[in-house]
């Protein structure tokens, strides 16, 4: 049997997430929308389109700022129940400032798990929707990119010859096991290529040994250059939209980064991110009680909520470093994003000794 003070707890702690959540998904339509319809000023898709774009966006954006939601949200519940004295009636109960961090911390990783399970998946694939509807009016139709159990496949248009691409895998800015079929406008093959070896550092690429085969001849090279759309950065851009995908898709994209022969750091560290969202956002709700029990009770809202964003800017920036650490590879992923988490939990444990003596 839930006691009325935690069903009442509960209750405001919710009305004040979902006021904070409904404020930030505002400024979040908003800005999106201005950048989407700039995105589109000279197409005739001017509001519509645009305003559909903002909606499948939104959810993933979202989810991407829940932490800071709950931080703010857990500043404006106490500012609250310290502007009305409700604080002091439920220490009179025996309430202590230790249960309600855990009231609150066990409730914001019970609704963690949820957005995890269920927002995160409909984000997700609404994100992987919002890509696929926008990338067809992008200026780049000629040029694709995709993984398919072949390998990497690409088309690419260069000065009237369409290139398509296929390439067993990618190791560092190579790629290996190529094959180069180039076709005329007119769709009719006029040259293979064949290499096992290619440099992708930059948009000339280097074949390594090539075979060039045509209807008239086949000849081999020691090296060939050979122009293309797509460079190293481009071709790994391929895999960042990793917020477009669900945690079903997220498995076998693990699957198709191992048969490329590309490095599974990245992935496995964003998997690990969000297996640990729900305790991230208890630790937020941690973090903010924390702030406000140990600020007096005279200080402004102002200031309370400013020291709340300043504090929300510091840890996204503790979070960043420790994700740019992945891409590195000089601290296994497993640190760098277990890393934050172990900092803010020694953090909390540190006040929540002291916390009941306020």
């Amino acid at each position: 049997m839930i006691y009325n003070y935690k069903k009442y707890i509960f209750k405001k702690f919710l009305i004040s997430l979902i006021k904070v959540t409904i404020v930030f998904t505002s400024v979040i339509v908003i800005m999106n929308l201005f950048e989407e319809i700039g995105f589109f000023k000279d197409s005739d898709e001017f509001i519509l389109l645009p305003l559909y774009l903002t909606l499948l966006n939104a959810p993933s954006v979202l989810f991407e700022i829940f932490p800071f939601i709950f931080l703010i949200g857990t500043l404006f519940f106490f500012i609250e129940i310290i502007d009305r004295e409700e604080i002091n009636i439920l220490k009179l109960n025996g309430i202590t400032n230790l249960k309600i961090i855990q009231i609150l911390s066990l409730l914001s990783f019970i609704i963690g798990l949820l957005i995890l399970i269920f927002f995160y998946n409909i984000s997700s694939n609404l994100k992987f929707f919002y890509f696929d509807l926008k990338n067809q009016y992008t200026k780049d139709d000629k040029y694709l990119a995709v993984v398919t159990s072949n390998g990497l496949w690409i088309r690419d248009e260069v000065d009237e010859k369409i290139n398509y691409i296929n390439a067993e895998k990618l190791e560092n800015d190579k790629l290996l096991d190529v094959t180069i079929s180039q076709f005329n406008q007119d769709f009719k093959l006029t040259k293979v290529i064949i290499s096992k070896k290619v440099d992708i550092k930059t948009n000339t690429w280097i074949l390594y040994n090539p075979i060039v085969n045509s209807d008239n001849y086949s000849e081999s090279y020691e090296k060939l250059e050979f122009f293309s759309n797509f460079d190293e950065e481009r071709m790994l851009s391929i895999f960042d939209n990793l917020s477009s995908l669900d945690l079903f898709k997220l498995g076998e994209l693990k699957k198709d980064y191992q048969m490329l022969g590309y490095n599974t750091e990245m992935l496995n560290g964003y998997k690990h991110r969000l297996y640990s969202y729900p305790l991230y956002l208890a630790m937020m709700v941690c973090i903010g009680s924390i702030l406000m029990l140990n600020i007096k009770h005279n200080k402004s809202k102002v200031v309370s909520i400013t020291l709340g964003i300043a504090l929300s800017v510091i840890i996204y920036y503790i979070n960043y470093f420790f994700n740019v650490i992945i891409e590195t590879k000089d601290v296994p992923y497993l640190t760098s994003i277990w890393g934050p988490q172990i900092i803010l939990s020694l953090i909390i444990i540190t006040n929540l000794i002291r916390i009941n003596e306020k």
